[in-house]
Protein backbone atom coordinates (compact mmCIF):
# COMPACT_ATOMS: atom_id res chain seq x y z
CA UNK A 1 0.00 0.00 0.00
CA UNK A 2 1.08 3.81 -0.40
CA UNK A 3 -0.38 6.92 -1.12
CA UNK A 4 -1.00 8.53 -4.42
CA UNK A 5 -2.70 10.44 -6.89
CA UNK A 6 -3.85 13.79 -6.70
CA UNK A 7 -6.53 13.35 -3.81
CA UNK A 8 -3.27 11.53 -1.65
CA UNK A 9 -5.62 8.04 -1.68
CA UNK A 10 -4.33 5.16 0.28
CA UNK A 11 -3.86 2.30 -2.69
CA UNK A 12 -3.16 -1.86 -2.80
CA UNK A 13 -1.96 -3.34 -5.90
CA UNK A 14 -2.38 -6.95 -6.98
CA UNK A 15 1.44 -7.95 -6.70
CA UNK A 16 2.29 -10.40 -3.92
CA UNK A 17 5.61 -10.21 -2.70
CA UNK A 18 6.19 -6.27 -3.26
CA UNK A 19 5.52 -4.18 0.14
CA UNK A 20 4.36 -4.84 3.45
CA UNK A 21 1.65 -6.79 5.40
CA UNK A 22 -0.82 -4.16 5.52
CA UNK A 23 -2.99 -4.01 8.88
CA UNK A 24 -6.38 -3.10 9.31
CA UNK A 25 -9.95 -3.62 9.85
CA UNK A 26 -12.32 -6.82 8.85
CA UNK A 27 -16.08 -5.74 8.40
CA UNK A 28 -18.59 -7.82 7.24
CA UNK A 29 -21.49 -6.25 5.15
CA UNK A 30 -24.50 -7.13 2.99
CA UNK A 31 -24.87 -7.20 -0.59
CA UNK A 32 -26.15 -4.26 -0.85
CA UNK A 33 -23.47 -2.33 1.16
CA UNK A 34 -20.81 -4.03 -0.91
CA UNK A 35 -22.64 -2.72 -4.29
CA UNK A 36 -22.22 1.00 -2.84
CA UNK A 37 -18.75 0.20 -1.46
CA UNK A 38 -18.19 -1.43 -5.40
CA UNK A 39 -19.39 1.93 -6.51
CA UNK A 40 -17.23 4.08 -4.19
CA UNK A 41 -14.05 2.14 -5.29
CA UNK A 42 -14.89 2.40 -9.18
CA UNK A 43 -15.21 -1.51 -9.50
CA UNK A 44 -15.45 -2.48 -12.83
CA UNK A 45 -13.51 0.76 -14.28
CA UNK A 46 -10.18 -0.09 -15.49
CA UNK A 47 -7.68 -0.53 -13.01
CA UNK A 48 -9.95 -0.83 -10.27
CA UNK A 49 -10.35 -4.23 -8.35
CA UNK A 50 -11.92 -6.39 -5.70
CA UNK A 51 -9.66 -9.04 -4.93
CA UNK A 52 -10.09 -12.16 -2.68
CA UNK A 53 -7.33 -12.66 0.05
CA UNK A 54 -6.96 -14.73 3.00
CA UNK A 55 -7.08 -12.39 6.34
CA UNK A 56 -4.37 -13.23 8.84
CA UNK A 57 -5.69 -12.65 12.19
CA UNK A 58 -3.03 -10.29 14.24
CA UNK A 59 -3.91 -12.73 17.71
CA UNK A 60 -3.21 -15.71 15.25
CA UNK A 61 -5.32 -18.87 14.43
CA UNK A 62 -7.21 -19.28 11.17
CA UNK A 63 -7.01 -16.81 8.48
CA UNK A 64 -10.38 -15.30 6.95
CA UNK A 65 -11.49 -15.57 3.51
CA UNK A 66 -11.97 -11.76 2.45
CA UNK A 67 -12.24 -9.23 -0.07
CA UNK A 68 -10.29 -6.42 -0.15
CA UNK A 69 -10.00 -3.15 -2.69
CA UNK A 70 -6.71 -2.82 -4.78
CA UNK A 71 -6.12 -0.50 -8.15
CA UNK A 72 -3.68 -0.76 -11.25
CA UNK A 73 0.00 0.85 -10.90
CA UNK A 74 -0.80 2.94 -13.65
CA UNK A 75 -4.11 4.67 -11.22
CA UNK A 76 -0.87 5.49 -8.90
CA UNK A 77 0.75 9.13 -10.22
CA UNK A 78 1.26 10.70 -8.87
CA UNK A 79 3.18 8.54 -5.69
CA UNK A 80 3.18 10.68 -2.11
CA UNK A 81 4.93 7.69 -0.26
CA UNK A 82 7.29 4.84 0.04
CA UNK A 83 5.07 1.19 0.85
CA UNK A 84 2.92 1.29 4.34
CA UNK A 85 2.17 -1.42 6.50
CA UNK A 86 -0.73 0.93 7.91
CA UNK A 87 -2.61 4.08 6.69
CA UNK A 88 -1.72 7.16 8.65
CA UNK A 89 -2.00 9.73 6.48
CA UNK A 90 -4.60 12.75 7.00
CA UNK A 91 -3.97 14.25 3.81
CA UNK A 92 -7.09 12.08 2.04
CA UNK A 93 -8.72 14.71 -0.55
CA UNK A 94 -12.66 13.77 -0.60
CA UNK A 95 -14.12 14.01 -4.33
CA UNK A 96 -16.33 16.44 -4.84
CA UNK A 97 -19.91 15.69 -3.99
CA UNK A 98 -22.41 17.40 -7.08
Amino acid sequence: MLIAGPRFVPMMFNEPGVGFQVAGELYEVDDRTLSRLDAIESVGAPGSLRVPIEVEHLEGGQSTAAQVYMKSRHLADPVHSGYLACYNNRRFVLPART
